[in-house]
């Protein structure tokens, strides 16, 4: 008998994965949690049926997420992380040897669990001395920080379960006041290309832009993500993603990557027309 996992990634489309075997499937207070080995992409992490990681292209979103505003700011010693239970935010911050603390806010413990058992290739570094895990909502716990962090990294699931509090301007604005003078908000900023998909986008930006003075998005192409078209949101109180690239000097940290690059850096905040529209009209 095969055995497949199956996403609906709209009424109409569906995105399905050729599973070996399936690891583990456990129920929090929050969410079913599952992981399954597959063929084509390893292991592959999913909450209430909606696929986060699979082990062969889980670099792609954790680099761009990481990197990006780590080549604008360098300098970033104080990092909160919102979300990123599997680990895989944690594991590119901690290559910077320049970052003092890391503070990391899950709502779920067991997401967290599962994934140091299951998939360490995201969870490795939970445990670096610089890490410190708070399991408690995320929304909350950045409302009671002000002028604490140089950058954020808001890696939620989509906007609703869990994840929901984590979309809206309450959130940013907490988030605004939590950032130090030059400090960076990045988030994942969902797909533009499915109605549904695009109209989370919108409203993500234009309540992110209400509150940032600097407020852009940049893209990558993530193979199990709904449609493979996936945005990243890049707010700032002043540093510009692009004018303000520290391509030089990043560079000399010789970080080795396997998507992001400095060329790509500047070439991602390029959008097609489509997506431009849909940011326009937002």
């Amino acid at each position: 008998m095969e055995l497949w996992y199956t996403e609906n990634h709209t009424q109409n489309v569906r995105f399905s994965i050729k599973v070996e075997k399936q690891l583990v499937s456990v129920k929090s207070q929050f969410q079913r949690i599952d992981v399954f080995e597959s063929y084509e992409f390893g292991k592959v992490l999913v909450l209430d049926g909606y696929l986060m990681l699979t082990e062969k292209d889980e670099f792609i979103y954790h680099e761009m997420l990481t990197h990006v505003p780590m080549a604008v700011n360098p300098d970033a010693k104080n990092v909160l992380v919102i979300g990123a239970g599997d680990g895989g935010i944690i594991r590119e911050l901690t290559r910077y040897q320049s970052i003092e603390k890391i503070d990391m806010a899950e709502i779920d413990k067991l997401v967290v669990d599962v994934c140091r058992e299951y998939i360490p290739q995201t969870a490795s570094k939970l445990d670096d001395p610089r890490v410190n895990i708070y399991y408690e909502d995320g929304l909350k716990f950045v409302r009671s920080k002000q002028n604490e962090y140089d950058l954020i990294i808001v890696d939620s699931t989509d906007p609703f379960g869990p994840g929901e509090d984590l979309f809206t301007k309450e959130f940013y604005g907490n988030c605004y006041k939590a950032l130090k003078e030059g400090g960076i908000l990045v988030n994942q900023h969902e797909s533009p290309y499915y109605p549904n998909d695009a109209l989370a986008m919108q409203k993500a930006h234009k309540r992110i832009k209400s509150i940032f003075p600097v407020s852009m998005v940049y893209q990558a192409h993530i193979p199990t993500y709904p449609s493979g078209h996936w945005l990243f949101g890049f707010a700032s109180k002043g540093l510009d993603p692009i004018s303000d690239l520290k391509e030089e000097r990043w560079n000399s940290l010789g970080i080795r990557t396997r998507y992001y690059n400095t060329q790509l850096h500047r070439g991602c905040f390029a959008l097609p027309n489509y997506v431009k529209e849909l940011l326009e009209n937002a």
